[in-house]
């Protein structure tokens, strides 16, 4: 047996019927449902429901957290957007112009990963002007929750359905 080929039936390059890919999806929309501007969603939980200690140890985490992200994004911010821009249309043109079905795989888990980045970053900027406190803080947390897992759920229905009609159109065997 040929290295090469053992290599290659180990590690399947065909994504949409690869479980390490829908396993990979699986937890990274669950990872990022789960950090909202790098707070988890169980303190979040508690501090809405508790108050006290557990709300204000929530506002400390938010505002670390902002300052952190608001430095990242005005030290590196545009070169930061330029990568992303070029990767998601390197995976774009490689994905549904060359018809490479990693880069598509990889085009599905990353375009809407960018349009949370987007939306996290909106809020943190707005956060960092505004710095909201209290019962508000952690219902606007729990609503841009929310609006992630829209997205991760439309993200998710729509890979899918791609990738049906991929392995559907596809003939055995490459």
């Amino acid at each position: 047996m040929n290295w090469n080929d053992a290599i290659l039936q180990v590690i399947d390059l065909r994504t949409f019927s690869n479980i390490w890919y829908w396993l990979a999806v699986a937890v990274s929309w669950s990872t990022v449902s789960h950090w909202i501007i790098g707070v988890p969603f169980d303190m979040i939980f508690r501090a809405r429901r508790n108050g006290g200690d557990a709300l204000s140890d929530l506002e400390t985490l938010v505002a670390i957290n902002v300052r952190r992200l608001m430095t990242i994004t005005a030290l590196g911010g545009m070169w930061i957007t330029g990568f992303i821009s070029f990767v998601l249309t390197s995976l774009a043109a490689m994905g549904f112009y060359y018809g490479f079905e990693l880069a598509q795989g990889f085009f599905c888990l990353v375009f809407p990963m960018s349009l949370v980045g987007v939306m996290t970053m909106r809020i943190t900027r707005r956060y960092s002007v505004q710095q909201p406190a209290g019962e508000t803080l952690a219902r606007e947390l729990l609503q841009l929750r929310f609006w992630i897992q829209v997205i991760a759920m439309i993200s998710i229905f729509f890979t899918a359905m791609y990738g049906m009609y991929h392995n559907l159109s596809v003939t055995p065997g490459f």
